[in-house]
């Protein structure tokens, strides 16, 4: 009991804050519970599981208040996917070691997009050029560049899916920067993106067994109201100031996963 209470509490940490910048909080679950000696198996699908569970409510949370595009979650989510099945094809030709050390420096760029200031790309009217469409989110229009959202879409799922990860750390400055949407809008957008991969990766692990109630249930309730307190929390703060907690957390990210590629090493 005293063992499912800690983990409770440093979950719930992650929920809130992880919801709030639309990054999900996947690799951090797995890491916190695979930490209480529950096996990396049964860690991963209750990781996807109690994921899967803090997106869903969020994405209720962002869909309420009018936060949420699904045309751009259709969009982007169906180019992500496809690429990001290609980069994991692919990442066999990298070494374990190799593959860290990306993650990390996508990491590090991610979070420095993000403190680049952008306007929104807000249009009055339908545009008609070849390669720019309109999506709407709540009561604002915004015009989204095909020609540049979709390469940069393409590139981040491929590299989210050649390092494992479901993308929420790439998938909120991809929006951000190349849609021009506001922070609000891309992060609740990403909430319902993470929501279907975190479902499908618990799926995958499911039919082989891993999953395990006895942890899962629990947990996947504390998310719930992490999910909803980080989903009002987000709504309720300052663009800029979501930008820099996203970028911050990206670096402790990337610091971490640099620490464990030269430990495992030997080098540190």
């Amino acid at each position: 009991m005293s063992n499912l209470l800690i983990l409770s509490s440093f979950i719930f940490i992650v929920a809130v804050t992880m919801t709030m910048v639309g990054k999900g909080g996947g690799n951090f679950y797995v890491v916190i519970i695979a930490i209480a000696n529950i096996p990396m198996h049964e860690a991963a699908a209750t990781g996807q599981f109690i994921l899967f569970a803090a997106s869903i409510a969020a994405m209720f949370v962002f869909q309420k208040n009018k936060s949420l595009s699904w045309t751009l979650a259709i969009l982007i989510g169906t180019f992500t996917s496809l690429s990001a099945f290609g980069g994991g094809y692919f990442s066999h030709l990298f070494s374990s070691h190799s593959l860290k050390l990306i993650f990390a420096v996508m990491l590090f760029i991610a979070g420095m997009i993000m403190l680049i200031p952008v306007s929104e790309n807000k249009v009055n009217k339908k545009n008609n050029h070849p390669g720019i469409i309109t999506i709407k989110s709540g009561e604002e229009i915004y015009s989204v560049n095909l020609w540049i959202a979709l390469p940069i879409a393409i590139l981040t799922g491929f590299g989210s899916g050649m390092v494992g990860v479901s993308g929420g750390s790439f998938l909120v400055p991809l929006m951000v920067l190349t849609c021009g949407v506001s922070m609000h809008t891309a992060v609740g957008t990403a909430s319902a993106l993470i929501a279907v991969t975190a479902f499908m990766g618990f799926t995958g692990h499911a039919i082989q067994g891993d999953f395990s109630p006895h942890y899962a249930i629990p947990l996947a309730f504390v998310t719930v109201v992490g999910g909803i307190i980080g989903g009002k929390f987000s709504l309720k703060s300052k663009p800029k100031n979501l930008k820099r907690l996203f970028a911050y957390t990206n670096w402790i990210a990337a610091l971490f996963m640099i620490f464990n590629a030269l430990h495992a090493k030997g080098i540190i």
